[in-house]
């Protein structure tokens, strides 16, 4: 092991035990700075006091020369940053080079935002009622769990804006469908307390009821009992497995539009500023560290500003 590698291992762990940054953070600070420790090898450099600032200028040309898009770009030199200056805290190096490399701009990205009417059809594109056919004495057939799992998760991530990784991380005991709130696990093991709509409760409480159980059943061994969301092995549903729960409903409800397990995210965002609430308070309950992150969601469809400046300017008509 060399002496980049043994730094950039004692960052990991500074930002995993120390700061408490989210694992999947840290898995993504590990992969940017070993691309960076790999690159650095190649130019003959075997440890970062021998690091200067051209070189990280020219690591960034690299990255460009790659294809990386300018947020990727973007995001691996913080990670670069970040290495500097635990370097330069612990000693390592006499000044952070990287200090004055600024990140290419990029053009800013509005995030992917469903309508309302395509979300109530996302939303009801999961069949959870398989009633007897009219004129027939057949027996109604009950729910099928998964489909009753699936219309809680899709209902649960619009109301309350969560993360994907926090519904997953879910537990039965994080949900209090009397006060309808739910408390979620953020970056950084912050949690904060979120209210959870009617249509919402309701779609859990059905699942709890007549789809969770059966799931639970099916477990071979023991189940993740605390968990809100199982797949269909009894176990904590994945990430992998909402990004198709998503992408099927999508399909179903014949949604043109990119669909992916923030969709549902963004959607709630927007659609709360649309309706007037204010920066702060969306930021609280998008668990952001910061406004900025937030503001995004602040822009303003063209039909919107068209209808506005037709409504409120004296000689508009």
């Amino acid at each position: 092991m060399n002496d980049i590698d043994r730094l950039i291992r004692q960052f990991l762990a500074h930002i995993d035990v120390e700061r408490g940054l989210a694992k999947a953070t840290v898995s993504a600070y590990g992969a940017d700075l070993r691309k960076y420790r790999d690159w650095i090898a190649t130019q003959g450099i075997s440890s970062l006091d021998k690091v200067d600032t051209h070189d990280v200028e020219r690591y960034i040309a690299f990255l460009d020369d790659s294809g990386e898009s300018a947020r990727s770009k973007a995001r691996r030199l913080s990670s670069i940053h970040e290495l500097h200056r635990f370097a330069l805290g612990e000693h390592v190096v006499a000044e952070d080079v990287s200090a004055c490399v600024k990140a290419p701009k990029s053009a800013e990205t509005l995030p992917d935002v469903l309508t309302v009417d395509e979300v109530v059809r996302l939303l009801d594109a999961i069949p959870v009622s398989q009633s007897r056919p009219s004129g027939t004495d057949s027996p109604e057939r009950p729910d099928d769990p998964v489909m009753l799992r699936d219309k809680a998760l899709l209902e649960f991530l619009y109301a309350t804006g969560a993360r994907v990784s926090e519904a997953c991380g879910s537990n039965l005991d994080d949900i209090d469908l009397d006060e309808k709130v739910a408390r979620l696990m953020g970056k950084g093991s912050r949690q904060r307390l979120v209210p959870v709509g009617g249509y919402a409760c309701e779609a859990i409480a059905r699942y709890l009821r007549g789809g969770r159980p059966q799931l639970e059943a099916k477990a071979k061994g023991s189940a993740e009992r605390r968990a809100l969301f199982l797949n269909k092995r009894g176990k904590r549903l994945s990430r992998q497995s909402v990004w198709e729960i998503i992408r099927a409903a999508g399909q179903r409800a014949h949604i043109d539009k990119p669909l992916h397990p923030h969709t549902l995210r963004h959607s709630f965002a927007t659609h709360l500023i649309q309706g007037g609430a204010d920066v702060r308070t969306v930021q609280e309950l998008l668990g952001h560290a910061s406004v900025t992150t937030t503001q995004i969601y602040t822009h303003v469809s063209p039909e919107n500003l068209i209808e506005t400046y037709l409504t409120s300017h004296p000689r508009a008509r």
